[in-house]
């Protein structure tokens, strides 16, 4: 009786384990997530394909894994010593060979061309109604929207400064603003060395090269603020370079693009009102 309660417990805990992770994958945020092991909800097209890539190559392991581990099961039972005490001295199957040879190449072919159609896909924005240029730097981002003369610096906020609801090691002074259902295209460099501006709800990961420019490109769904963090090894404070970027509607987005051109003419202002000292 008890050996039938502690089968039953058994058997209740892997029929709840199809359950358990439904309710895991449902609780994916736009920001890292305790026991969080799978990819953050996409917000980007680009990061919807991802997934979708992702799902297959998982589909196609599962199935190789399940049929290799069934041959091998086979190859066990009906090739074991006591049912075969004198071993096969056949060594060669001319079509046996010719399906294990075929059979991988179709696997990687269903593969490499949803593949290369993501890579082709993600590479270059078509007709980017915004542009902002991401500058790597040790150790912080600089960012810069060159349409519209509009440029800061965004750093890490220190533990003793964080305000409640702001996360540690994610949340920066100046976060990247941008509209919502926009075609924004991002380009890429560094002022020192090698950095990776990685947001995983966009599916972007760029290095940022030292004198040279790489490109991607986002159209956010949903408004609400992402993050990431360099992905790069760069130096001591790598792990202190986080990525904030805020989604607004346009209208917003305009608005906060008029206050810091303003803030800029301004600072500008006092800069050439303010009497230089010549020693």
């Amino acid at each position: 009786m008890a050996g039938a309660q502690k089968m039953a417990k058994i058997l209740r805990f892997f029929w709840a384990l199809p359950l358990w992770a439904a309710w895991v994958t449902s609780s994916f945020a736009d920001k890292p997530e305790r026991w969080h092991y799978n990819f953050q909800e996409a917000a980007t097209p680009v990061m919807e394909k991802v997934h979708e890539l992702h799902d297959l190559v998982m589909i196609i392991i599962a199935a190789v894994g399940i049929l290799v581990l069934a041959i091998l099961a086979l190859i066990i039972y009906k090739f074991r010593a006591t049912k075969n005490p004198v071993a096969s001295a056949r060594s060669h199957n001319t079509p046996l060979e010719v399906i294990w040879t075929a059979i991988p190449v179709l696997i990687l072919l269903v593969i490499a061309v949803p593949s290369f159609k993501l890579i082709f896909y993600e590479d270059k924005a078509i007709n980017p109604e915004l542009t902002v240029k991401v500058t790597g730097h040790m150790w912080y981002w600089s960012y810069e929207y060159p349409d519209h003369n509009v440029s800061f610096d965004s750093t890490i906020i220190p533990d003793a400064d964080l305000k409640p609801g702001q996360l540690r090691l994610l949340d920066v002074d100046n976060q990247i603003i941008v509209p919502v259902k926009t075609t924004v295209r991002l380009l890429f460099t560094a002022a020192d060395v090698i950095h990776s501006w990685t947001v995983p709800s966009f599916g972007v990961k760029r290095d940022c090269v030292p004198g040279r420019l790489n490109e991607a490109w986002i159209f956010v769904e949903r408004e609400g603020v992402y993050y990431g963090q360099c992905s790069e090894i760069c130096g001591m404070k790598h792990g202190f370079m986080p990525i904030a970027v805020k989604v607004v509607s346009k209208e917003e987005f305009q608005k906060w693009l008029d206050a810091s051109k303003a803030t800029k003419v301004a600072h500008l202002d006092l800069q050439l009102q303010t009497p230089k000292t010549i020693i």
